[in-house]
Order: structure tokens, then C-alpha cells, then sequence
């Protein structure tokens, strides 16, 4: 297993995180898994035996279970890992349930807390913008905490570009807490990150810890043109996270990834994580699974590393389109452009 970096800080991770999402099975998430207490801790001991040392969670993943039965799956055995969670999201009906206010910050934490049965968490990310709380408030709530002990990094979570810069740019005047990370989407379905959020992480030195980078499963292999997808897959359906715009492009990456896969003897969504392992700012991948088969074949995606050939074929077929300013820049701005521009517009040079 190979560690970096996460952003600027001395903290290392793994490079593939274990994710929570399917543990509970509470409310709607049962739709995305139901792993109990028993099986979560078969999981945590595969992710420990293959080098993970992130498990990522939030409070809203089945209403605090997942916390939950990640705390009884990792007891004992606590200060071997590291632990990352977060907050924003509804956690009851009342008017301060959800939000970043410093009440809903400092009360999601300590509940957190008690749902992992741990003093501390490693690192505690807002997991949504919130419009409506000022960034001082919030970037102050998460300093108490950091000051108080319960938490030691910080990290934000599905932010545009200019409410990441916005934040950062107040933690430094105001001498508070810097995220060290983001936590966004990204695949080879959908390389939106590319845009704004990867050359901000480039230019400002953030970890990027990569959530559903199989684009819930549609990268997985199963989903193939012109064939029904297996029984109980929630992709193609109602389901729309992520959402996909363009079929044929979902397909045509899908065959990229099974020809490189059945070339190495590997399958698809290995050729997928280890594509985006190679991405600038990258640190880690989120990765979950309903089995422990699933997750098995997962975890062998870091011992997997593409030609540069095969690379370039999965970068060809999934490059989004130049937006505007980024296609005048690479037209007129080419001799002033920093390693973040280059991130984007290299290839189009």
C-alpha cells in the first residue's frame, strides 16, 4: 500500500480510504447497502490487512448508524487508524439540526464523538456548502474544536471553486483552521473536478480524497451498451447520483476500461481507481462495497499501475470539452500558465 501526503499537512494516508456509506442500511440508505455489524468488521480487518489506515464516514450515513458500527468495529484497535467524518447534513427536524452554524458544528462533533466512541477525530469535514452561515462562523466553530482537542485536521466537502478559495482565503486572514483536504466526485464518468476544484487543490496544496470514483458502480463493468444491468442495481434508473449526461460516453469508457482490464487480467474498476490514482492532487480513493469480494477487488487496484498508453486511451475517450475562459487560455494565455492551469489545459497545448 502507498501513503501520502494530505495536502501540506505531515499527515499520510493510504491511497485507498475505506468508505462507510454502506454500513446501517437505515432509511434511504438502504438502497446503497445494509452492512451489519458483523460483516463491517470483516471488512475493517480485509482494509487493515491490505494497509488501509483512513475509514471515512459522516453523521447522516443512516442516521449516525454507520458511525456506529464503524466505533464497534474498530474498537480495540483505534489508535492504529485514522478516522475521518463529517457534518452539515439534517440530523433531526428541528430548525438547528443541519447547517454550519457553530451550534450544529460543535453539537454534530461531540455526537460524532460519542456514536464512534472515540475522544478525538482525525479529521472532520463540512460536507456541504451552507449559504446561509457566514464562513467565519464555521471556520471558528471547527478552531474550537481543533483547540479543544476533539479534532485534529479539517477538510471540506463538494465545494465550488470559489466557496474553497473563499474559505481558505478567510482561514488565512483570520488565522483559523485550513483545510487540508476536499472531499469530491470524481471518475472517469464525470471529470468536472477538473475545471476548478483539482487546480485549486494543485495551487493551494490540498489532499484530494476522491468519493464514488467508481460513479457508483457504473465503472465497475456490469453496465455495458445494449445489455440490462444485473438485478438490484439502482444505476440508469431513478437513482441519479451521479447523474449521467451522456450514455454513449458512459459506454465507450466502460469498453476502454474491460479492454485494458481483460489485457492485464484485471477487472474494470481496478483500471478505473488506478487511473485516478495518477491524477494531479489525488491523495486517496473512497472506496466501499456491499462483500467483502467487492471490496477484495477493490483493495488490488493499489498494486496496479497503467502504461502510459493505456492512460492516454482512458484520458481520450472521457476528456470533458474546453469551457469558457479555459478554451481562450489555451489559445492566448499558453506562455504564462502555472502547474494548477496546467492541470487542465496541458494536454490541449
Amino acid at each position: 500500500m502507498e501513503y501520502r501526503a494530505l495536502g501540506g499537512s505531515g499527515l499520510r494516508v493510504s491511497v485507498l480510504t475505506m468508505g462507510t456509506m454502506t454500513f446501517g442500511g437505515r432509511g434511504g440508505f438502504a438502497d446503497v447497502g445494509s452492512t451489519g455489524e458483523e460483516e463491517a468488521r470483516r471488512q475493517v480487518d480485509q482494509c487493515l490487512e491490505a494497509g488501509v489506515n483512513l475509514f471515512d464516514t459522516a453523521d447522516v450515513y443512516s442516521g449516525g448508524l454507520a458511525e456506529e458500527i464503524l466505533g464497534q468495529a474498530l474498537k480495540g484497535r483505534r489508535d492504529e487508524v485514522l478516522v475521518a467524518t463529517k457534518v452539515r447534513m439534517p440530523m433531526g427536524p428541528g430548525p438547528n439540526d443541519a447547517g454550519l452554524s457553530r451550534h450544529h458544528v460543535v453539537t454534530g462533533c461531540e455526537a460524532s464523538l460519542r456514536r464512534l466512541g472515540t475522544d478525538h477525530i482525525d479529521l472532520y469535514q463540512v460536507h456541504e456548502w451552507d449559504g446561509l452561515t457566514p464562513l467565519e462562523e464555521t471556520l471558528e466553530a471547527l478552531d474550537f474544536l481543533v483547540t479543544s482537542g476533539k479534532v485534529r485536521y479539517v477538510g471540506g466537502s463538494n465545494y465550488a471553486g470559489w466557496q474553497l478559495m473563499k474559505a481558505l482565503g478567510i482561514a488565512d486572514r483570520l488565522s483559523l483552521p485550513r483545510f487540508v483536504s476536499q472531499q469530491i466526485y470524481y471518475s472517469l464518468q464525470a471529470r468536472d473536478a477538473e475545471y476548478e476544484l483539482i487546480p485549486a487543490a494543485v495551487d493551494q496544496g490540498l489532499g484530494v480524497l476522491v468519493w464514488s470514483p467508481l460513479a457508483g458502480g457504473l465503472l465497475s463493468g456490469k453496465y455495458r451498451r445494449d445489455a440490462q444491468p444485473a438485478a438490484g442495481s439502482r444505476q440508469l434508473t431513478d437513482w441519479n447520483e451521479p447523474p449521467v449526461r451522456d450514455q454513449s460516453v458512459l459506454y465507450d469508457t466502460v469498453d476502454v476500461l474491460l479492454d485494458i482490464g481483460k489485457s492485464r487480467g484485471v477487472s474494470a474498476a481496478q483500471v478505473a481507481l488506478a487511473y485516478l490514482l495518477r491524477k494531479p492532487a489525488v491523495t486517496s480513493l473512497v472506496v466501499g462495497a456491499r462483500t467483502t469480494e467487492q471490496l477484495a477487488d477493490n483493495l488490488a487496484a493499489a498494486d496496479l499501475v497503467l502504461t502510459d498508453d493505456e492512460f492516454g486511451l482512458l484520458e481520450a475517450v472521457s476528456d470533458p470539452p474546453l469551457l469558457y475562459p479555459y478554451w481562450h487560455q489555451a489559445k492566448t494565455a499558453s506562455d504564462r500558465l502555472s502547474p494548477a492551469d496546467l492541470t487542465l489545459l496541458g494536454r490541449h497545448l
